[in-house]
């Protein structure tokens, strides 16, 4: 069994994604390998949801005190999800594509509900999860790594969560397109999607009841096996008085100065017949329409979004072996402190996904399993697997000791001593 501590040690050891933990000030008087230490820590801490007391009575020489000084200095939201898009990367570099195919372009995205203390204001019961809490949405590419992922209240638009994390993952990854499931096929989802270049490709539950929108009027008669389903015809007119207004709205999101939840709730919670938001719905209902044809035809493109989603199901599996600290509820009552949470779980499981990534390349590498497995075997491959860890027991951290791992180490932190380390932890 490998711990869980030493993964996460490794994955910064090649690639140095501490270095985008920096002080709040500008000067910093901390040894930066004394630093690494207590950030793997802290990130180990948040990450599995045990707390830094009880990590800071482990084997590393770091006092519960070390650990909350380089959580309040070094330690944010912003800083740990530049490390986790760090490791992203690496991940995509370090792929083998004769194992793992080429590079794709679609992330698939839902949402994960956390219990909450019930004394925390922020705290909110799900009508579809049935309890109280909050949810951590994530973005996970086809091949198992997450390139991003948010902390939202039980409320929020997962629409809204949906587009600011394909549009902001922060990684070297294009995303064309985003699986999703039923309830996030809305109409205005369909439109903003279109808007901003990518694809919406949901998985429709009662596709039965998906009506289509006719092209243009006084076609009635053009598509005679598709009457029942079909309604109105779209509203072009509409759309071309609008586009200007759309295309404002879909660059203020796209830049940052206007987040997608403020403007959809600008529009649906009193201005819902606001032309310009009427327009985007009539966008969205043209878009809907291609893609339920496309859906209906395609049985390639069924198997795409089912695998896609799968993928996120695996990833959220995940979830309850390393956050298992306090039943895996979040006991604390700040908002900041639930959110670097979230994000260490992202780190850690980011890590575990390149570290698992180097091992099977090292194993396939062997001459036995030249030309063993087939094509069926390399799509079934995943690196998202925890049964070789350990995230329980006393927690060491011994930075000498490393996996025995033979890809070279890899990552570009200038000011860090471990750059030169071979695999046996020597210069």
């Amino acid at each position: 069994m490998v711990p869980l501590l030493d993964i996460l040690k490794e994955a910064d050891l090649r690639i140095g994604f501490t270095g985008e933990f920096t002080p709040v000030g500008t000067r910093e008087a901390l040894d930066r390998d004394v630093l690494r230490q207590r950030l793997l820590l802290a990130i180990y801490a948040y990450g599995t949801n045990t707390g830094l007391r009880r990590i800071a009575q482990g084997e590393h020489g770091h006092s519960e005190d070390d650990l909350r000084y380089a959580r309040s200095r070094y330690m944010n939201v912003d800083a740990g999800r530049r490390a986790a898009a760090r490791i992203a990367n690496a991940t995509f570099a370090a792929r083998q594509t004769a194992i793992w195919g080429q590079g794709t372009t679609a992330v698939a995205s839902d949402s994960t509900h956390f219990g909450v203390y019930d004394q925390n204001i922020f705290t909110e019961w799900h009508i579809r999860y049935g309890g109280r809490g909050v949810l951590i949405y994530w973005h996970v590419e086809r091949r198992w790594m997450a390139v991003y992922s948010q902390l939202l209240n039980c409320s929020a638009s997962e629409v809204a969560a949906m587009v600011e994390g394909a549009i902001r993952h922060g990684t070297d990854m294009d995303v064309e397109a985003n699986y999703t499931d039923s309830h996030e096929a809305s109409e205005i989802g369909f439109g903003i999607t279109r808007l901003l270049g990518f694809d919406l490709l949901p998985r429709l539950k009662r596709i039965n009841k998906a009506k289509l929108y006719r092209p243009s009027a006084g076609e009635s008669d053009a598509y005679p096996r598709l009457v029942p389903a079909l309604t109105r015809p779209i509203r072009w007119d509409l759309i071309a008085q609008q586009y200007d207004q759309m295309i404002k709205y879909a660059t203020a999101i796209r830049v940052g100065t206007a987040s997608t939840e403020a403007i959809l709730r600008r529009f649906t919670r009193a201005n819902n017949t606001h032309p310009t938001y009427q327009a985007m719905l009539e966008v969205g209902r043209a878009q809907k329409t291609i893609f339920v044809a496309r859906y209906l035809h395609l049985r390639e493109l069924q198997r795409e979004i089912n695998d896609g989603l799968n993928v996120m199901e695996s990833w959220n599996g995940a979830n309850a072996v390393i956050h298992y600290g306090h039943s895996g509820q979040f006991a604390t009552n700040r908002r900041d402190e639930q959110e670097l949470g979230a994000t260490a779980l992202h780190i850690l499981q980011a890590a575990l996904v390149y570290v698992n990534t180097l091992m099977i390349q090292d194993v396939l590498a062997e001459p036995a399993w030249s030309d063993v497995l087939t094509d069926e075997d390399l799509r079934g491959l995943t690196p998202l697997f925890w049964s070789h860890i350990s995230p329980y027991g006393v927690f060491r951290l011994q930075m000498d000791q490393r996996l025995a791992l033979t890809s070279p180490t890899v990552h570009d932190d200038k000011e860090d001593d471990s750059a030169g380390l071979g695999p046996d932890g020597t210069s």
